[in-house]
């Protein structure tokens, strides 16, 4: 766009002549206003030999068209569904003239000018610039103009926050239950430095692990580093992934003025290592990444075979800002035992409860840090006391504990009997995290309700043996009901078998009463039954 050198009135076009606000630099908006030169680009580029073009709606959600004064709905439907009509217009002449060759259009969804993990304050790292459920309906705005303008896939790019990513993928999930459709899914996050870490801190597996539930057609990195700092990481990827993979670095790193002076040829080069090691299935350019790139990596890769797919061993993977891929040892239990912090439970500690009725949250953070330093695996949250309001001191505290980097390296259970108050940690945590918990106890519809939900936020859950009878209390009965439970997520709502974690009930044990004297040995039975 930039060789354009396209002026304001450019952007304004006949439908925003009498704009109020300035346009110019709302490349978005060009597919309505200088429709022929987005669709000029589109051509280069598939003439270069792109088997797969972006739609112009890197900027295309309500959040972002703000800075226009732009974020009127309808607005953005348009630009989004103009967008996809313009890239699928593209393909459909190329294809026309090249037959047998096939092109795709990917609805390019981006990460919004907000983020979800990081404080717009330093005086107040517990504050969001936006909600989660703001950044969810932004997003489903413009995946149905995507849509309705004919994309083949959704493309969730330059991720430099997870949750944002989780939100996309949250309203990606809505849509298609709504729709009644499903179209393939890329997502692609975003390493900002040598750290290997997104702007919010994840590393790229803990970020694969938390968005993994989307279940992508292929997950890759785009943008921020040159292909030769970018290639570890996405071996990484690749490694971790039993999907496809793919890389669109940028051509090199910016110089003082803020272009790019890597050549087509010099970039491909870079590129070279990715295909010759077999690390990714598709490859091609991001910032500075011109046709003539784009034309020279086209030629360099046609000669190499496409990364081979892999299974990758069924464990329970969890995250922080880092992974945590749970892999019993069975010869020595004891050495793979995970160790929950318990004392960010208001149940679990009064001096935990007391900071989070006096609004002191620095004692209470205190507490978190403590355990993860005394070697906690995964940290549980819980704010369920009647002198509590439990959704803001859930959103809160989990927000203040996102913010400490050595807090928030582990993974979160959020834990909670009222099932809005889990809905609201959720909504917070960028990693995934372990729900605590659901049960069959108010019916099957409530269940499938509320693991559907649970499924969407990426998280694994604690399943209780309870059911519309009441609490199991025999063997038969704790194990009656978990099989239950398990088809169910399994078969109906298709929860990830490794993401469910059973919670046998281990009842009053030593009260002298006779019919309780048999609750500990029914509890291990029913535990070695359902293992």
């Amino acid at each position: 766009i930039q060789r354009f050198k396209l002026q304001g009135e450019d952007f304004r076009g006949e439908r925003y002549a009498n704009h109020s606000h300035e346009l110019k630099g709302n490349n978005d908006i060009l597919v309505i206003t200088r429709p022929d030169v987005i669709e000029d680009i589109h051509m280069q580029y598939l003439n270069g030999g792109a088997d797969i073009i972006e739609t112009n709606t890197f900027n295309g959600t309500t959040i972002s068209q703000a800075d226009y004064e732009l974020q009127d709905p309808d607005e953005v439907f348009l630009i989004n569904k103009s967008a996809a009509e313009l890239a699928k217009k593209a393909t459909a002449a190329y294809m026309a003239a090249h037959p047998g060759e096939l092109k795709f259009v990917a609805g390019a969804v981006g990460p919004t000018n907000k983020t979800l993990s990081v404080s717009p304050s330093v005086e107040n790292p517990a504050m969001r610039g936006i909600t989660y459920d703001e950044v969810v309906d932004a997003y489903y705005g413009q995946l149905q103009g995507l849509y309705a303008g004919g994309v083949d896939l959704f493309l969730v790019e330059t991720i430099f926050d997870t949750l944002n990513a989780k939100a996309a993928v949250y309203a990606l999930e809505k849509f298609f239950a709504d729709m009644g459709v499903r179209i393939p899914v890329f997502i692609s996050g975003t390493i900002v430095d040598n750290s290997g870490r997104t702007l919010s801190g994840q590393t790229n597996e803990a970020f694969w692990n938390s968005i993994s539930h989307a279940k992508p057609m292929a997950v890759g990195l785009n943008c921020a580093l040159g292909a030769t700092d970018m290639k570890k990481y996405i071996a990484n990827l690749s490694a971790c992934a039993d999907c496809f993979v793919f890389c669109y670095p940028n051509a090199g790193l910016p110089n003082a003025m803020g272009g790019y002076d890597q050549k087509g040829h010099e970039m491909a080069e870079e590129i070279r290592p990715f295909c010759e090691e077999n690390l990714v299935n598709a490859i091609g350019g991001c910032c500075g990444s011109t046709p003539e790139h784009i034309a020279a990596v086209a030629a360099m890769a046609s000669a190499y075979p496409p990364r081979p797919l892999h299974s990758v061993e069924p464990l329970m993977r969890i995250s922080g800002l880092e992974p945590l891929n749970y892999q019993p040892n069975a010869a020595d239990m004891r050495s793979t035992f995970l160790n929950l912090g318990e004392r960010c439970n208001v149940a679990g500690s009064i001096m935990f409860k007391k900071a989070v009725i006096n609004n002191d949250y620095d004692t209470a953070l205190s507490i978190a840090l403590k355990q993860v330093q005394q070697g906690a695996h995964v940290l549980d949250i819980n704010m369920d006391d009647g002198l509590i309001d439990g959704v803001a001191a859930m959103t809160k505290f989990v927000n203040l504990c996102i913010a400490d980097p050595e807090i928030s390296r582990v993974p979160f259970m959020i834990d909670s009997s009222k099932f809005h108050i889990v809905e609201a940690g959720l909504k917070c945590a960028q990693g995934k995290c372990i729900v605590n918990s659901i049960s069959l106890k108010e019916g099957e519809a409530k269940f499938k309700e509320q693991a559907t939900i649970v499924k969407n936020h990426g998280a694994s859950v604690v399943v209780m043996a309870f059911d519309e009878t009441g609490q199991a209390a025999g063997c038969d009965d704790k194990v009656s009901m978990c099989c239950r439970a398990y088809r169910i997520l399994v078969e109906e709502v298709g929860f990830n078998p490794q993401d469910i974690i059973f919670d046998p009930n281990i009842l009053t044990v030593g009260t002298g009463m006779a019919e309780h004297n048999n609750y500990a040995v029914d509890f291990i039975q029913a535990t070695s039954e359902i293992k």
